[in-house]
């Protein structure tokens, strides 16, 4: 079996979670939280759609994690980030690590925005 060490790029990895926070490149970040290529940063929550939509043309995909649960979008966000050109994946917010890692190690333009978590792993 070959085995090849994960290099990441400008953006960092989730390595960990737990109640109101995420664990992002060794610190921890209150949540929400926007992480992606230009850093990580506070994110307002479903009102602070200018600050993804500033994603546009840097990602093609940005994750969206819930929470605990899967739960919809608020009513036109999605539309919005599409209409920029922004691809929206929504999880809750355990599964949206887990893949926002998978594909940011793959060398993808991937951002996640988080949603806390009530519970750590």
């Amino acid at each position: 079996m070959r085995l090849n060490e994960v290099v990441y790029t400008d953006a960092e990895p989730i390595e960990g979670y737990g109640p109101g926070f995420f664990r992002i490149g060794g610190k921890k970040h209150a949540a929400p939280v926007l992480t992606g290529a230009n850093g990580t940063i506070a994110w307002g929550g479903y009102e602070d759609a200018d600050t993804l939509l500033a994603l546009a043309g840097v990602v093609d995909v940005l994750f969206v994690g819930t929470g605990d649960d899967i739960a919809h979008l608020p009513a036109g966000l999605r539309g919005r980030l599409e209409e920029a050109g922004i691809g929206v994946e929504v999880m809750n917010s355990p599964a949206a690590c887990r893949t926002y890692n998978v594909l940011l190690s793959e060398g993808r333009r991937v951002a996640l925005a988080l949603m806390p978590v009530t519970a750590g792993a």
